[in-house]
């Protein structure tokens, strides 16, 4: 059956329908996508790009299939999706081994290019290059800018390890962050050579288990942190002017290194390291109930922020209460972890937050889905159940508007960005059937991604050209900010000397800086449609 694309109108009158009770109008949707092959896909992160594109994140089942061009390596392999701004496909990149890879996390590297980060149980093969260590382990791939990869690790030990966040550090680095099972290494405790395992010991069921790599990979230390029971980190975070905040949930009472006591079954657990991964305090937030955290960063001004989800009345020290059920919960804390304020936002019965982001002006954009708790296959949920929800509050945390996208069945929403054209992309899985907002569709389970447009936004003015990042270390990626069919890039420094001279037919541009001495240089770009050209500043490497 031929799927017959929707008019603007049907597609505004859809978005109006889904605003939630009380909530201001504020979206359109633009457009919506569906990526994957006649199985299963399942998207964990999605990232804006320079490029005002996006890099979509998760693990695929299926062969090629569908719009997915490139056969299955096993059982899940990670995959990625960089698009376009209107959601096109720019290239798409499948790894794996025989057994199952999840890939949880995509972020950008000071390079130009993107560094992953997930879980795997695979051995050496296909296109895994090193043999795991037990059954699970961390998994990192680094690829530059077209996606062509540079270095992968495999971390971990002879237990489990389940790694949920990664970030660029201010050194070049990487610090990587989740839960582990393992022991300390047999090897290292033998006194052999061991140089990706596990070297601390483990405290209880799970763990926190944080290491800081180099560069190119390389370990430059490692911390567990936990008590008896079970300890997940789910974000970490680099704090700016050094030292890092984990955030994630706890079950254990006092045991182990965890020093605070527990409230409920499970509670927020924080844990402030120095910069170089020594404790300088630990706090616990919740209530009676369940209480797990998601979501972490840094705010704009110099505080931070949690985010998760609450079954906890007001018990503990959670002071917000719940509307019924699991509510998202929101708190934001000082520099030393006291709590500033808290907020909870009820849509149904099981609401489960999954992303939390901060504008340039404070404000904040939660998202997450409302989970039924008698979900049918055979039976269509109502609206605003088992669908995206997006929320944006202001810098307090007071609510500005609520809206939820969905299809006929489950759909999970794993990341909600603000988008440079003062939009907004909301991307997860879709287990549901084509139906009221997804007009698309490829297998069992997509990656969907929805586009909004804030009306009351002002859209950010494009560039001719631009270069990111700038100043760089080795690459840059300069950006077209316009079609074009044909062109060329010319390198030039400052006294006018050509260095490098090429052909181009993408608007993004990786530069190579590498071999060339610190200073300023300058990119000329010219296409068949004008001609531009952009400073680009090479540092120095101070490490």
């Amino acid at each position: 059956m031929t799927l017959q694309k929707p008019s603007k109108a049907r597609l505004m009158a859809a978005a109006c329908a889904l605003l939630s009770a009380g909530a201001l109008q504020a979206q359109d949707i633009l457009w919506e996508k569906s990526y994957g092959g006649k199985h299963s896909e399942y998207l964990f992160d999605a990232q804006p790009t320079p490029d005002y594109g996006f890099i979509l994140a998760g693990s695929s089942l299926s062969k090629k299939t569908g719009n997915k061009t490139e056969e299955a390596a096993g059982d899940l392999d990670y995959w990625l999706w960089k698009m376009d701004e209107k959601g096109e496909l720019d290239w798409q990149k499948s790894f794996g081994g025989a057994g199952a890879d999840l890939l949880q996390a995509v972020r950008l590297t000071p390079d130009g290019g993107f560094i992953l980060a997930g879980t795997s149980e695979s051995a050496k093969g296909l296109q895994k290059k090193e043999d795991g260590y037990g059954k699970e382990d961390f998994w990192i791939i680094k690829l530059n800018a077209k996606g062509a990869e540079q270095w992968q690790r495999t971390i971990g030990g002879s237990g489990q390890e389940l790694l949920q966040s990664i970030a660029p550090t201010p050194d070049g680095g990487y610090i990587i962050g989740g839960s582990s099972s393992s022991p300390r290494s047999e090897k290292l405790a033998a006194g052999q050579p061991d140089t990706y395992g596990k070297s601390v010991a483990g405290f209880g069921n799970l763990d926190y288990w944080v290491v800081k790599l180099d560069s190119e990979g390389k370990i430059e230390w490692q911390k567990a942190f936990g008590g008896q029971y079970a300890d997940q980190l789910r974000s970490i975070v680099p704090v700016r002017g050094g030292g890092y905040l984990l955030a994630g949930s706890s079950n254990s009472p006092e045991s182990g290194n965890k020093s605070e006591k527990c409230y409920g079954q499970s509670d927020y657990w924080v844990v402030k390291l120095d910069a170089k991964g020594e404790l300088e305090w630990q706090k616990v937030y919740g209530g009676e109930g369940d209480d797990q955290l998601q979501a972490a960063l840094q705010s704009v001004d110099g505080n931070f922020l949690l985010a998760g989800s609450s079954a906890s009345g007001t018990t503990g020290n959670k002071n917000a209460s719940n509307g019924k059920g699991t509510d998202f919960w929101l708190l934001k804390i000082d520099p030393s972890g006291e709590v500033l304020w808290q907020k909870t936002y009820d849509i149904g019965k099981s609401d489960l937050l999954t992303s939390l982001e901060e504008s340039r002006d404070g404000s904040l954009l939660l998202g997450g889905h409302a989970q039924s708790e008698t979900y049918s296959t055979k039976k269509k949920d109502k609206e605003g159940i088992n669908d995206y929800i997006a929320i944006k509050t202001d810098p307090k945390g007071e609510e500005q508007w609520t809206q939820t996208v969905g299809s006929g069945g489950e759909d999970i929403l794993r990341k909600a960005v603000e988008t440079r054209d003062g939009g907004y992309l909301l991307a997860g899985t879709s287990m549901g059937a084509v139906s009221r907002d997804r007009y698309t569709g490829q297998g069992r389970n997509d990656f969907w991604v929805v586009k909004l447009k804030d009306k009351r936004k002002k859209e950010e003015k494009k560039n001719p050209i631009e270069a990111y990042p700038n100043p760089t270390l080795h690459y840059s990626n300069v950006i077209v900010g316009y079609e074009f069919e044909k062109g060329t890039a010319t390198v030039y420094d400052l006294s006018g000397r050509q260095l490098q001279h090429f052909e181009i037919h993408d608007r993004t541009v990786p530069v190579d800086l590498g071999g060339m001495p610190e200073g300023i240089y300058i990119v000329e770009i010219r296409t068949n449609v004008q001609e531009d050209s952009v400073k680009i500043v090479k540092a120095i490497n101070k490490n």
